[in-house]
């Protein structure tokens, strides 16, 4: 009988070696303090079994010695890959891609093979959250040249055109985050042919199903919202023209089964709203002449405010206005200015102070209260917040564009401290442009921008 170890001598097995050359070996998994005791037990009964190894029953015995081939940290058989969703050939590549995604299915939605077809139903899964995926895709496509027809942040869904390219994307979450569909159509004809888009109902569905025009058709029918007959008579064709745009969102969705939604006109406008209003306004209406859109911020970008971070859905936008240097904040100089509050109510002050820079495209002009006084005729001058003054000073001048003109009608009392509801605020983004040099939401649906 012989005691053999391994060469890092953590594990022991004995060796029984019988008179007709046959040998036994049991491995000790363990070695204890008590080892040697245990051998003094073991030990008469190893003599017996040497003198028997002839034995079958010895064999049986040795077996049951044997180590478990089952702890023996054999590989067990690895599960077989699952395939992986190849994206088509004919993909767009100018269509950005969600750097967390990974795609699970993909098909054509004309009479074409998906190999050889523009026209393509994708849909993608992502661990991150809907407003980060929903912000990447508005972000990246008004950044790279898209012209967005539609977008409706609330459900989700955008539709972007660029060159004879039509793309839809619908964003909605999951239990594990998000799930989200893109869908291409080819304008030009390459590639496609008689449209079978996926449908409301099919379980391939998730966002909108982008038209097979090349430019985007308004909706006439004034049924974007149920619910514009409730503001102020004055203020509703600026509602209507600033919903066919794809500018304003709903705020809150009614349960019927036409899917109509209510833009609540008389409820107050977060200074969130406004300023994702803002921006989408300017670069809609401006949306032929890039050199006068406000670029959205990246996500790299040092936040201007505390309050704010990359990870809001609204960062692009404040972000983009405050680099801009269209709002005040910490980049221009107002120390005072570090949090931006995205969810507390817009002030009349704030509404006119925001959206005059991106009216004049200058300086603004000095103002004192009595300035203020002597052109407005406002009784309560002395409240307005000195940094708002110039802006409501130089809103003056231009003429029966001005946006208190157009928004409050005449009045002696501007109320600076007044929340602004959704429908003044409409009426403020609906034209854009200083002293005869501007553009109006309803002249960008006609396509009426000048060069």
């Amino acid at each position: 009988m012989t005691i053999a170890a391994n060469p890092n001598g953590k594990r022991f097995a004995l060796v029984l070696r019988s008179g007709d050359g046959q040998s036994i070996v049991i491995p000790l998994q363990k070695l204890t303090a008590s080892f040697g005791l245990a051998m003094l037990c073991v030990l008469p009964l190893l003599s017996l079994l040497s003198s028997c190894s002839s034995l079958p029953t010895a064999n049986s015995l040795r077996d049951s010695f044997a180590a478990d081939p089952r702890l023996t940290g054999s590989p067990s058989p690895q599960a077989s890959p699952q395939p992986t969703v190849q994206l088509p050939p004919k993909f767009p590549a100018e269509i950005p891609k969600y750097p967390n995604a990974t795609l699970i299915a993909a098909q054509s939605t004309g009479q074409l093979p998906t190999e050889q077809s523009a026209d393509l139903a994708t849909r993608w899964t992502s661990s991150d959250d809907r407003d980060r995926v929903f912000s990447f895709y508005r972000d990246e496509l008004q950044q790279n040249g898209w012209t967005l027809d539609q977008q409706n942040v609330d459900q989700g869904q955008l539709v972007a055109s660029r060159q004879g390219l039509k793309i839809g994307i619908g964003v909605q979450s999951a239990q594990t985050g998000v799930n989200f569909s893109i869908e291409t159509k080819a304008t030009n004809g390459e590639g496609s042919q008689t449209p079978n888009p996926v449908k409301p109902g099919d379980p391939n569905f998730v966002g909108p199903v982008p038209s097979t025009n090349a430019a985007p058709t308004p909706d006439t029918s004034n049924t974007v919202f149920s619910d514009i007959d409730k503001a102020p008579q004055e203020l509703r064709s600026y509602i209507k023209d600033l919903a066919q745009l794809g500018v304003l969102t709903a705020q809150t969705q009614t349960k019927s089964n036409n899917s109509q939604s209510l833009f609540d006109p008389n409820k107050n406008i977060t200074r969130r709203i406004y300023a994702r209003w803002l921006v989408a306004a300017n670069n809609q209406i401006y949306r032929d002449r890039p050199a006068r859109q406000i670029r959205l911020a990246v996500e790299t970008g040092q936040p201007a405010f505390r309050d704010v971070t990359a990870k809001d859905p609204d960062f692009g936008a404040i972000q983009g206005l405050a680099e801009a240097g269209l709002i005040p904040s910490s980049l221009s100089g107002d120390s005072s200015a570090a949090l931006f509050r995205p969810n507390a109510p817009l002030s009349r002050e704030d509404l006119i102070l925001w959206k005059i820079p991106v009216d004049t495209r200058q300086a603004l002009p000095n103002a004192t209260i009595e300035s203020v006084k002597q052109t407005w005729g406002f009784q309560d001058a002395d409240r307005i917040d000195p940094k708002a003054l110039r802006a409501v000073y130089a809103d003056f001048q231009n003429g029966d564009q001005a946006n208190i003109r157009r928004t409050f009608g005449y009045t002696t009392l501007f109320q600076p401290k007044r929340p602004t509801t959704r429908a003044e605020a409409a009426a403020v983004l609906w034209y854009f442009g200083f002293q005869g040099d501007g553009i109006s939401a309803q002249q960008a649906l006609k396509g009426g921008a000048k060069p």
